[in-house]
Order: C-alpha cells, then structure tokens, then sequence
C-alpha cells in the first residue's frame, strides 16, 4: 500500500518504522493532545495495530516519510472509530507527526491523500475527525482540510477518565459529496 503526494509517501509498515515512531512517542509536545504510549511495547503495539486494521479493512493510519530523503515523519490515514460514540460506526482521518515537521503543511497534504483514497477508492460518505478541545493545532488541519464542525457533535471519549483535561473533544465531519465540492 503506497499514496504518493508531492512531498510525501503514505506507505505501510515496515519493522524498521517502530524505533522512530518510539522516539517520536516519548516528545511530549507530540504527545501533548494524545493518549500516551508510556512504553516500548506500548509503542510497538500501536504499530502492530495499525498493521493489523490494514490487513483487515485496506487502510490504517499509514507510515509517512518525505519523499526527498525517506526520513520517517510519522503516521497518518484513515482508521475505523474504535469506540461506542453517537457517530460510530465511521471512519476517522487522523495524524501524528514528529515535531520537527509541524507548521510546513504536511499533516494537511497527507490528510488530503488519505481522504481522496477514501472517498474515491474505497467510497466512504463520510469521515470525521476527532480531537481534545483544546488541540488548536488539530482543529485547523481540520479547518483546512474542509471539514465542519457543530458544537452539537463534540462528545466525551470514553476511553479518557472523566478528570482528563483530553476527555472534551470536538468532532468534524466531511461527506463524500463536500470533497467532490472541494476538488472540482
């Protein structure tokens, strides 16, 4: 599984991705909005997870590397919701990139693939987003990437314990037939 982007390819796992997704794991500003992998297996859990949902459903939130030096950058695609919520079942558009490469565009640029590759290739009508409140950066990927959001969607997650300042998330949603809008 590859999508390609001007600066960027989507790809599936390889063994070699589980160390700098680890050391990408331990920044606690990419973490900051994130439910933690306090550990080593924990990390390559998740990893073994994603390779998993793409065995099983033909995506996962793939491995992103820059296509000029094929350093690896992080983890974006799209991902069945996993947990009961008043909008599942879905499919989420998601990401996590190392910090060195935040603010240059490429968490939208790989959302863009990973959301053309669902509405064209395996038809979704809808994907949503999901973040803290308080993940302002999140919520303007989202902004950008087109996505609308009603305060009526946001929701607790269930799996954050009520005193978690991450349990409060807002919920974006995007139909097949707004990306049809977008691109024409």
């Amino acid at each position: 599984m590859q999508l390609l982007t001007p600066r960027l390819i989507l790809r599936s796992w390889m063994a070699s991705d589980k160390l700098p997704f680890a050391e990408m794991s331990e920044d606690a500003d990419v973490m900051e909005y994130l439910r933690p992998l306090a550990t080593r297996d924990a990390s390559d859990a998740w990893v073994d997870f994603q390779i998993s949902h793409q065995s099983s459903h033909g995506f996962c939130l793939w491995a992103v590397e820059s296509r000029a030096s094929g350093i690896f950058m992080g983890a974006v695609g799209l991902l069945c919701v996993g947990f009961v919520a008043h909008f599942a079942p879905a499919v989420e558009v998601g990401w996590r990139l190392a910090r060195p490469f935040w603010g240059q565009g490429f968490a939208v640029e790989a959302a863009r693939a990973s959301l053309q590759f669902g509405f064209e290739q395996i038809r979704l009508n809808e994907v949503v987003a999901h973040a803290s409140i308080r993940n302002v950066r999140s919520r303007r990927v989202m902004a950008r990437l087109g996505m609308s959001h009603d305060s009526a969607d946001d929701f607790d997650h269930p799996r954050i314990a009520e005193t978690d300042s991450l349990k409060r998330q807002v919920l974006c949603r995007l139909t097949r037939a707004a990306w049809a809008a977008q691109c024409s």
